[in-house]
């Protein structure tokens, strides 16, 4: 039997990961999720996981973390490098959904772009909206986005009502829309290396930060 081995997730990944789970048949995956409105406060994010990882270190034979950058400035880097765990590519989870190519270009065509995932079109609400205080001060929309010109939604899976809502979304802000079908990206890419050692037969060591 294969010795568990825990994965400290972003509450934003915790579906995608049980369906990874799932499918790919990881039984020896735990996983332990982070608020994700923790996004909002990035710079709490380290000591958070620095936290889980202690709490759970000597219980696991390894412990990875899914989490990128998310704009902790190397805040999670530098937990990883002094617990010696390994995490996500990238600096956000937009990069590793749409591949890093693919998101370089994105970016480059056009910089004012704000993006959705499935997590986030589905509680814009949550935690776009009434954080911002937009319900109650439409008038703040230029403030927030004034620069930004449209949204990409880089959907994981097909789904009709996300499809709308993220529609919405880009019509609340004001802000044209776009959508690029991803699937699970360099999310599955990572684990499957984690987990299987390989992605389709090649060593792809190097999608793990």
């Amino acid at each position: 039997m294969r010795k568990p081995v825990l994965v400290i997730a972003c509450g934003a990944l915790a579906r995608e990961i049980h369906e990874l789970k799932r499918s790919h048949g990881w039984e020896h995956l735990h996983m332990q999720c982070i608020d994700a409105r923790l996004h909002l406060r990035p710079a709490l994010i380290p000591e958070r996981l620095r936290d889980k990882i202690r709490e759970n270190k000597g219980k696991y034979e390894h412990i990875f973390v899914a989490y990128a950058d998310c704009g902790t400035t190397g805040g999670i880097d530098r937990v990883i490098e002094e617990e010696c765990v390994e995490r996500l590519p990238g600096a956000h989870c937009y990069q590793f959904f749409a591949g890093t190519e693919r998101f370089a270009a994105m970016a480059d065509e056009e910089p004012g772009t704000f993006y959705l995932t499935d997590f986030l079109a589905q509680h814009f609400d949550r935690l776009v909206i009434r954080p911002l205080q937009l319900d109650k001060h439409p008038q703040l929309r230029d403030a927030y986005f004034g620069n930004y010109r449209r949204l990409i939604y880089l959907s994981q899976k097909k789904d009709a009502d996300l499809l709308r809502a993220a529609k919405l979304a880009a019509g609340r802000l004001a802000l044209e829309f776009e959508h690029v079908h991803c699937g699970y990206g360099e999310l599955e890419s990572s684990l499957q290396v984690r987990f299987n050692g390989k992605v389709d037969g090649q060593d792809n060591s190097h999608l793990l930060a």
